[in-house]
């Protein structure tokens, strides 16, 4: 399968480190480019981000418009359904970039995996199942599918992976109660969750940005 179109942006020459950050649906891999600006990493620490663009599919939410998506939404009655497979596939697709990375010479405990939205979910998803050990997940304004497999998906290299949480108080996309479920099983089970919520909405905000900027800069060890 061949590496999903991406846009590249180094902070520094020679990147000691790399994060690759998934958009959330509808949007691309611009979406949050801005921010790598914002986040204000030191010179010396030189990171490489990448955001891939996901495929185009027809999402059933959203009448089966062909968008940019990582996995179908449907619903049945009022209960969100996962589309497992998708979700999965595009996993594979992000395994396939920390492969690049890899071989680029960056080991995988310098490598972020980082996503907002579906995004989110399917970097929780691919983290904690990832056979070597990252560096971190960062997991924003979204979910962890698939709850019930982790106990027996999850990696032994990323059982103690850190991950980096953060939600809007006010979310109607992905309500807050969905995200502090995922926290709570993901805590059960071990996995050291650094948790944040904002009053705002399915969104970013600068206070979230710059939480943000002092993990990375922790695990990435400035």
């Amino acid at each position: 399968m061949p590496l999903l179109p991406a846009i590249e942006l180094v902070t520094n020459h020679n990147p000691t480190a790399s994060v690759i950050w998934l958009h959330g649906l509808g949007a691309d891999g611009h979406d949050f480019v801005p921010v790598v600006k914002e986040l204000q990493l030191p010179a010396t620490l030189p990171v490489r981000f990448i955001f891939p663009h996901a495929p185009e599919r027809p999402v059933t939410v959203n009448n089966g418009m062909v968008m940019r998506a990582w996995y179908d939404v449907a619903y049945d009655g009022l209960e969100r359904r996962t589309d497992d497979a998708g979700i999965l596939k595009s996993v594979a697709a992000v395994n396939d970039l920390i492969a690049r990375e890899i071989a680029r010479g960056l080991p995988s405990r310098r490598i972020v995996l980082a996503g907002f939205s579906q995004g989110g979910a399917v970097a929780l998803c691919a983290g904690t199942r990832y056979p070597e050990r990252l560096a971190g997940i960062l997991a924003l304004s979204t979910y962890l599918p698939m709850p019930e497999q982790l106990a027996s998906t999850g990696s032994e290299a990323n059982r103690s992976v850190p991950i980096f949480m953060a939600h809007g108080q006010q979310d109607t996309v992905i309500p807050l109660r969905m995200a502090e479920a995922s926290r709570a099983h993901l805590e059960s089970l071990g996995y050291p969750v650094a948790w944040h919520s904002y009053p705002m909405a399915h969104s970013l905000c600068m206070e979230e940005v710059e939480a943000l900027s002092q993990w990375l800069q922790q695990q990435l060890g400035v």
